[in-house]
């Protein structure tokens, strides 16, 4: 009874996520976000496998700590979210759009960690005028996109991949979803991922 539950509750929060109209361009900002056209969906070469140790790594959040990878260690699963960019369309749909999924990834006894290459102030002003995210929104600024250059998805612009790290509990990646810059990535596909990192 509890498994169909589950089903019929990850369906309906699938369902939400693709047919939500840009969740993060509420009308409050929407005027200020810039929309940079099409761009080439993948530009950069992984520097990571899955299998790996997931490379540590310090930077600072946008709550005024610091936030260390290997903190989770032995505690939590770890899903990493490269983002290009604040103040793009694609990026303030993606990350208010995983409001409705923080009940899956407490199951699943794992963390999200937004990574864009932004700085604070930027950042600050850009989570602030989406809404309340409940995961922890880090800057990758300077050393400029040293983060996103170790795991290989820093693209020649400067800016990262939309890219997925799912990263286990004993700190090995678990999966990498390197996506269309262009998309927001499936959530379904996270969920699987979850799924199967809470069961190692």
């Amino acid at each position: 009874m509890r498994t169909i539950f589950a089903v019929g509750m990850m369906a309906t929060m699938i369902l939400v996520f693709l047919t939500s109209p840009v969740l993060g361009a509420s009308a409050a900002y929407k005027d200020n976000i810039y929309n940079p056209g099409q761009l080439r969906p993948v530009d950069s070469k992984l520097k990571v496998s899955v299998g790996e140790p997931a490379p540590d790594f310090t930077l600072p959040s946008v709550a005024g700590k610091d936030i260390t990878l290997s903190q989770f260690r032995g505690e939590k699963n770890v899903v990493l979210s490269f983002v290009p960019a604040a103040w793009t369309p694609v990026c303030s749909d993606q990350w208010p759009g995983y409001n409705i999924a923080k009940t899956m990834f407490d199951e699943h006894d794992s963390v999200l960690l937004g990574i864009t290459v932004d700085n604070i102030p930027t950042l600050y002003a850009w989570t602030k005028q989406m809404g309340k995210l409940w995961f922890s929104v880090l800057s990758d600024f300077w050393p400029h996109g040293a983060v996103a250059e170790r795991y290989g998805v820093l693209r020649s612009d400067g800016v990262s991949e939309r890219a997925l790290i799912f990263i286990d509990k004993k700190g090995i990646i678990s999966d990498i979803q390197v996506n269309d810059i262009n998309k927001r990535p499936d959530l379904e596909t996270c969920a699987t991922n979850l799924e199967k990192m809470n069961k190692q």
